[in-house]
């Protein structure tokens, strides 16, 4: 299960944006993660929480968000969403394609919890 070391990393990641802002809690880690990405978004899921164990995000929800399998057309220049396995154009049909997006893994947000924050609550 390489999902704890790809989650090993992100809080890597996570605690270096932390400690730049000033930041002892993180509230919460987004990431855009495509079928092609490599990564189950599940096993992330479950894998996190090991991960995140004593450190400043160990308290956070991880979210993640799956970004589309599109490609672009070579052919007709059309941009089109893909199926896994089928890489061809929605709009003319052909397989000469560019894939557009759908193999990413991207730390969108990292939403800290400051000082300040706390004694607001």
């Amino acid at each position: 299960m390489h999902e704890l070391s790809v989650c090993q990393s992100l809080i890597d990641q996570v605690e270096q944006i932390a400690l730049d802002h000033g930041s002892k809690c993180v509230a919460s880690v987004s990431l855009k993660v495509g079928p092609l990405s490599g990564v189950e978004p599940t096993l992330l899921q479950h894998a996190y929480p090991y991960a995140s164990a004593g450190t400043v995000a160990a308290e956070s929800k991880l979210v993640i968000e799956l970004a589309p399998l599109r490609v672009s057309c070579e052919v007709c220049g059309c941009e089109t969403e893909a199926q896994l396995n089928w890489l061809v154009c929605g709009a003319c049909g052909d397989c000469h394609t560019k894939l557009v997006s759908g193999d990413e893994m991207t730390l969108m947000r990292v939403e800290l919890i400051t000082l300040k924050d706390m004694n607001n609550v």
